[in-house]
């Protein structure tokens, strides 16, 4: 499984890390992803999903649903 939001496909961003002398390297800034178990009241199940905290705040106020049918995921796969 690749380090990616499934609501709402947030993934790692390119950045420079910026030294004092202002030497310039690569680096990557990545979401802060969790993997959580939500009930899923219209299946009636639980359903394990890989989130960044943003969507999970999101995903209070609209619901699973909602938020699913915008992605386009099919729920009973996931």
């Amino acid at each position: 499984m690749s380090r990616k939001c499934q609501l709402t496909g947030k993934k790692a961003n390119n950045a420079f890390q910026v030294s004092h002398s202002h030497r310039r390297s690569h680096k990557l800034q990545h979401p802060n992803l969790q993997t959580k178990r939500i009930w899923w009241s219209q299946g009636n199940r639980w359903v394990k999903l890989t989130l960044s905290t943003k969507a999970m705040r999101t995903l209070q106020k609209k619901g699973l649903q909602a938020m699913a049918k915008e992605m386009g995921i099919d729920l009973n796969k996931a």
